[in-house]
């Protein structure tokens, strides 16, 4: 067995040990046979043994990795020729093809997550390879711990996580839906949703009252926006204990339960998994009685604080917490509830620097799990099997409807017992685009069912952003819409008539394509094949395809969406995959909405735009729309059951093939065969022969009959086809994008819009959001790829402001920017911004990244008196200028701030520190460093000492703030406060 040198050094690269497992082309390697029999058992698998029995086999592998070990590390190689595309690694930000990027698994509370953010809610170790040809290759690391995925060397990927861990690879085979196919015979399909789990849902942090929630509901019935379920946060809780309900805001949840039913809603109710630490509150003392908490290093129940105050945590890896927690969720479904979110549960632990609990927690896990290990073992599967434990409870409930449970942490294989979503977004264009690549990269690791808070959940979206975020949300796999507390209302009618407009056509979109979404899933529960799938899927071997990131396909159906504020869907010059591809639309084309069109050579079923999916019904009129190839054919088919149950797994459903054929001048549409035991509804079909340019040709009939169309002859049809697209065009023309309505008109009349601006060059690439105070977003260092700062809008950003309120973060001032000037021409790219901040003072701010010295950033700002006069208060008022960036701590248990004060003393501050003051002589000389000892990287932050009058250092849940605090005093024109600083990265050997 290899060992690591110990001195830093890697081992020599060995080829890994091989053996096929689960079926063909499916292989299990390992570093040796020691290491095999070291390994712990597989949590990923639905059946951990598939992966420790051999098979036989003639194929072997077409590629083998390598292994090396490295400080304690196993570190595994995949080599690759150029023109390999790299796509997968579950729940992560950034671009679509994940070439270039490095990906951490350690699931994490990530609020306001950017695209360069490492680690997010999900783990997911697994890479989806297209190589050059189009074939297509997966790579799993099946491992529970923290593993890194580095993705930054073309045609390389590198694996590094703790030994002993297996790579399981599949194929490579002839496309990536094959890929998927096998992947879930190894992990399992998602469940079977309920058909209402797919129409829309509402939701937001929180709806206080069941008055309030009655009240959304039933707006949605008057506005006839169609929607089928309301969800409640966490504030309908009693003081945040689970299992409890508010008595006076929530006083009869069974009777609110059925009001909600009665008008079409289904209602969902949250359950985190931090239960109160309080004698009396049954949930805890039930939970102590049965000793299934987690346990700290010394035995005892850990106790972190989360919205109750100090908290217990069950132990999900043990069978007998699992058991007692399912229970209480039977329990809780007699009150109504039709299903449950899961949140807080990488698990999310408030008040300390790593956001979670301690390492060397001790879990009782089941054997076949892994045993007795510490948290670093079961950290990322945590929220996964206590997604697993509520899905049971609800199986127990009733066991003749299915589970609907979401969940923010998962691991692969969560897909078997709930539906995700991409975690707290951010209310920007960046996220409205980053949402698409999301989506798609958790469906290409396995988990079909899953889309973000439209709108975002963090920050205020404009009417545009609403309404476009809509528009491509309306055809995720799970929509729903969600927003942050304290933030503005985000239902479909807040932004007005306009957007209210948009919003109820692009739902009106989404209950019409129901049946193909079920359909889909159908599919996806029984084969693995995804449900959204970027486009490259239609042609692997299309290059041009592979990067294109605001188009998707859902089956056959493609999905082309403007993502840019200013330009609409129709103004998109879109690449295609090569074939058929005829537009369509339902009568509601509009520049906020994609543009949709079918492949030809198929056949998607369509519905009425019912307001849920309860108020249908299987004899309600069907639309074939019909895509013929060039041979003249399109094959379709079209899942049917009674929308929740089991009756599906004992033959009680429809498949109904359906074939169209033209033959001369004549297209014949007819079933060509079915499957299931499910009688054919007596309904008539609607035949919809598209053309192109939106152009088609309707047909009607009974279900089960023959429908034949007579063709035009081919001028008609060119004429037909002219005529639509002059049409659309002038529609188009005629309908203009949603009012931004959000354009601040500054001093020299410059319109300036709520878009970050980015500033781009040398080693750094700044996201600065102009509208709340100049703020930076996001600062990528660009040659290591680290994001150093990362932080909410709202509260603790990067900002410099005045106030005496310590760390008041801006909420007692308004900012309004006053002008922007980014300066691109001139020897620095920087961005100038002023913000009113009252009494006749502003804040100015200049960012830049000079020419001269392009690995830094440059930060000035000051307070300046402007208008100071009598009654205006800034002669008297005492201000302070404070800088106090907000650090993303990558590694924060190897994360420490470096410095030597003035009087020659050295200081290494670490996060078991807490909160640390500097004053006087104490005080950096003019420089300190925050230093991640994992990367071997320090942020140096260098300023002008004689305008700093203390510095704080300030440690919070995987962050640390380093705050440089200017005196207080008076300001006037001749002495405004300054602090002038700025950032650059070191390198350490």
């Amino acid at each position: 067995m290899s060992v690591s040198k110990g001195d830093g050094s890697e081992t020599a690269p060995t080829d890994m040990i091989f053996g096929p497992i689960l079926e063909d082309g499916v292989f299990r390697f390992d570093c040796s046979v020691e290491h095999r029999k070291a390994a712990f058992p597989s949590v990923s698998f639905k059946n951990s043994k598939d992966r420790e029995v051999p098979i036989p086999s003639h194929i072997v592998p077409a590629f083998t990795p390598t292994y090396s070990l490295l400080e304690e590390q196993q570190v595994v190689t995949f080599q690759f020729s150029p023109g390999t595309s790299f796509y997968g690694t579950g729940e992560v930000g950034g671009q679509l093809e994940r070439t270039g990027k490095r990906v951490f698994t350690w699931n994490t509370d990530a609020w306001g997550y950017g695209p360069g953010t490492t680690s997010l809610y999900q783990s997911h170790p697994w890479v989806l390879v297209i190589l050059p040809t189009g074939e297509t290759l997966g790579v799993l690391a099946d491992t529970t711990r923290k593993c890194e995925i580095d993705l930054r060397k073309e045609g390389v990927i590198r694996i590094i996580s703790p030994p002993s861990y297996p790579i399981i690879t599949f194929g490579p085979f002839s496309t990536p839906t094959a890929v998927l196919q096998s992947l879930s015979h190894a992990v399992g399909t998602v469940f079977m949703p309920p058909k209402w789990a797919l129409g829309y849902h509402q939701c937001r942090w929180s709806y206080m009252s069941g008055k309030r929630v009655a009240e959304i509901a039933q707006t949605f019935r008057d506005k006839k926006i169609p929607s089928d379920v309301i969800w409640m946060d966490i504030d309908y809780m009693d003081g945040f204990r689970c299992f409890t309900f508010d008595k006076e805001r929530f006083p009869d949840p069974s009777a609110l339960a059925k009001h909600l039913h009665n008008n079409g809603f289904k209602a969902i109710w949250m359950l985190d998994p931090g239960i109160k630490q309080e004698e009396g509150f049954d949930v805890y003392d039930s939970g102590s009685k049965n000793n299934v908490w987690v346990k700290g290093a010394d035995g005892e129940p850990f106790i972190g604080e989360v919205w109750p105050g100090p908290c217990v945590f069950p132990d999900y890896t043990n069978s007998k917490a699992r058991s007692w927690w399912a229970n209480l969720v039977k329990d809780f479904i007699s009150n109504g509830v039709d299903g449950i979110w899961n949140d807080m549960n990488e698990p999310a632990v408030f008040k300390v620097v790593t956001k979670t609990m301690p390492e060397n927690n001790i879990h009782r896990g089941d054997d076949e799990l892994g045993g007795v290990q510490y948290h670093s073992h079961y950290h990322n599967v945590y929220g996964m099997l206590m997604a697993r434990s509520t899905y049971e409870g609800m199986e127990l409930a009733d066991k003749n409807k299915r589970p609907f449970v979401l969940t923010r942490a998962g691991f692969i294989g969560s897909q078997r017992y709930a539906a995700t979503w991409t975690g707290d977004n951010l209310s920007t264009w960046e996220h409205l685009h980053m949402s698409i690549s999301m989506v798609l990269q958790l469906g290409l690791s396995g988990q079909p069912l899953s889309g973000p808070d439209i709108g975002g959940f963090a920050g205020n979206a404009t009417p545009r952003l609403f309404g476009r975020w809509m528009g491509v949300g309306a055809m995720f796999p799970f929509c729903r819409g969600h927003s942050e507390a304290g933030t503005d209302d985000h239902e479909p009618w807040s932004f007005g008539e306009e957007c209210e407009e948009v919003c109820r056509a692009a739902l009106k979109r989404r209950y019409q394509l129901l049946p193909h979404f079920y359909t889909l899933f159908y599919i996806a529960h029984t084969t693995g094949a995804p449900v959204a799938t970027p486009i490259f899927f239609a042609d692997p071997k299309d290059s041009r395809l592979r990067t294109i990131e605001n188009a998707f396909l859902l089956g056959s159906l493609l999905i082309q969406a403007s993502t840019l504020s200013n330009q609409g869907s129709h103004e998109l010059q879109p690449i295609m995959p090569r074939g058929t591809w005829l537009r369509f639309d339902f009568e509601d084309s509009h520049p906020d909405l994609p543009t949709l069109y079918l492949q030809g050579g198929s056949i998607i079923a369509l519905g009425p735009p019912h307001l849920h999916v309860g108020e249908s019904s299987l004899s309600d009129d069907l639309t074939l729309l019909v895509s013929l190839d060039e041979n003249g054919k399109a094959v379709g088919l079209l899942f049917e059951d009674d929308g929740d149950g089991y009756g599906y797994t004992e033959g009680r459903y429809l498949i109904t093939h359906y074939i169209a054929e033209r033959q001369s001048s004549v297209v014949t549409v007819k079933i060509l065969k079915t499957e299931g035991e499910w009688e054919r509804p007596k309904r008539r079909i609607h035949v919809q022969l598209l053309l192109g340019g939106g152009a088609m040709l309707d047909a009607w009939g009974m279900d089960g009959e023959t429908i034949q169309i007579r063709m035009p002859s081919e001028s008609e049809v060119s004429a037909l086809i002219s005529t639509s697209n002059e049409r659309f065009a002038l529609h188009m023309e005629n309908t203009k994008l949603i009012p931004e309505k959000e354009v601040l008109h500054g001093q020299k009349g410059m319109e300036l819009s709520r878009e970050p601006v980015e500033l781009n060059s040398g080693d750094w690439k700044l996201n600065i959001v102009p509208w709340i105070g100049g703020r930076i977003l996001s600062m990528t260092h660009v040659p290591s790829g680290v994001q150093w700062l990362h932080s909410r809008i709202e509260m603790n950003g990067y900002e410099e402001y005045s106030g005496t309120e310590y760390r008041s973060a801006g909420c007692t001032e308004e900012y309004n920017v006053i002008e922007r000037d980014l300066e691109q021409a001139g020897e620095d790219e920087s961005l100038i911004l002023e913000g009113d901040v009252g009494g006749g003072l502003v804040l100015r701010r200049k960012i830049a990244i000079p020419k001269d010295n392009p690995r830094v950033v440059q930060i000035a700002s000051s307070i300046e008196a402007r208008s100071v006069g009598a009654g205006s208060g800034g002669f008297s008022r005492l201000v302070c200028l404070r800088v106090h960036p907000t650090f993303c701590l990558m590694h924060p248990t190897e994360s420490f701030v470096s410095f030597t004060s003035i009087d020659g003393t050295k200081h290494e501050v670490w996060p078991d520190s807490g909160e640390q003051l500097y004053e006087g002589n104490n005080l950096p000389h003019g420089e300190w460093m925050l230093v991640d000892k994992s990367l071997n990287l320090g942020l140096v932050n260098r300023f002008d000492v004689s305008q700093v009058f203390k510095c704080v250092v300030h440690w919070d849940c995987g962050t640390v703030n380093l705050e440089l605090w200017s005196e207080d005093r008076p300001v006037s024109k001749e002495s405004p406060l300054k602090i002038e600083h700025e950032y650059e990265v070191a390198s350490f050997p």
